[in-house]
């Protein structure tokens, strides 16, 4: 049953916020980023960690996963080394920034601080499994967000 692919859309913040708890830990290389100008689509592929599995078997788990955004009108970057191809990012988050409805940006959240933002005249993206899980090492773990929780 957790082993079935995901396939999501999101049309709006709290649709992406959905897509966004599923994409949390992904790893993604620059080398699956592409950014297609004339047909106003940016994609990528990452192997997303498998949160569902973990919580219900207590098994960690990838599986490679595709996202495309339609309607884009411009992709840029902070803190992502663009140039290193074979470079690995970890995927935090992705959030929605509203502008003039219904267009606005969606931000790629880095570890690290790095940021991917993907301007679209409208959100429309789409999530797809490409395959089956696959047994990894370790569950993602974020130290330092946890030494200041313990602070606080």
């Amino acid at each position: 049953m957790t082993d079935a692919p995901l396939k999501l859309l999101a049309r709006d913040a709290e649709d992406l916020s959905v897509m966004s708890v599923h994409l949390q830990d992904a790893e993604l290389k620059i080398a699956d980023l592409v950014y297609l100008p004339r047909e106003r689509r940016f994609a990528f592929a990452v192997d997303r960690f498998d949160w569902e599995r973990r919580t219900l078997e207590n098994k960690n788990c990838r599986r490679r996963t595709a996202v495309h955004f339609e309607d884009v009108t411009k992709v840029s970057s902070r803190g992502v080394p663009l140039d290193d191809k074979a470079a690995k990012l970890n995927l935090l988050a992705l959030a929605f920034e509203p502008g003039e409805e219904p267009s606005g940006a969606v931000n790629l959240l880095i570890e690290g601080g790095g940021i991917i933002r993907v301007e679209v005249d409208c959100l429309e993206a789409a999530l797809k499994d490409l395959g089956p899980t696959w047994d990894c090492g370790c569950c993602p773990s974020h130290p330092e967000a946890e030494a200041e929780t313990e602070d606080a």
